[in-house]
């Protein structure tokens, strides 16, 4: 077992114990999306893939509140923020505005990136080493303006 799904189990096992209705509930909903992308694929997870997965859990949860908050509907926007804070525990820490732009500018000397057509190569490098710790949506529009600038 990996590293951070054993982490995680011992987390849920924590929340139980502290009657932490909210975290449980997120870090059941944590385990069931690892569990489903193992039976999928057949295979144990790594932290890599267990990270990935996490990622996409962000992502959907990001794309959520902004559906609630333009259909007004703030409670269930908090619901899906809390259910963020949870996960992101679980993630390492978010790389800086400028951290980001250095590992841009690096990937695209590395990959002599000059043009849009370029970008898939630049994404390419840059994702195993950005997931998740940055909004790989934000890392691609950045990298979009660098390209075509």
């Amino acid at each position: 077992m990996s590293e951070l799904k054993a982490r995680i189990t011992e987390e849920m096992k924590a929340a139980m114990r502290a009657k932490d209705k909210e975290r449980l509930a997120t870090i059941r909903l944590i385990q069931a999306a690892i569990k489903q992308k193992e039976v999928d694929d057949r295979v144990e997870l790594t932290d890599a893939d267990v990270l990935a997965v996490l990622d996409k859990m962000v992502k959907q949860r990001r794309e959520s509140i902004a559906q609630y908050e333009k259909a007004g509907r703030d409670e269930l926007a908090a619901k899906e923020q809390v259910e963020i804070d949870v996960i992101q525990d679980y993630l390492p820490e978010a790389l800086s505005d400028d951290e980001i732009d250095a590992m841009i500018a690096e990937a695209i000397n590395a990959t002599g990136a000059a043009e849009m057509k370029d970008m898939g190569k630049v994404m390419g490098q840059l994702k195993p080493k950005l997931q998740g710790r940055a909004d790989m949506g934000a890392v691609s529009g950045k990298i979009k303006a660098k390209l075509s600038g």
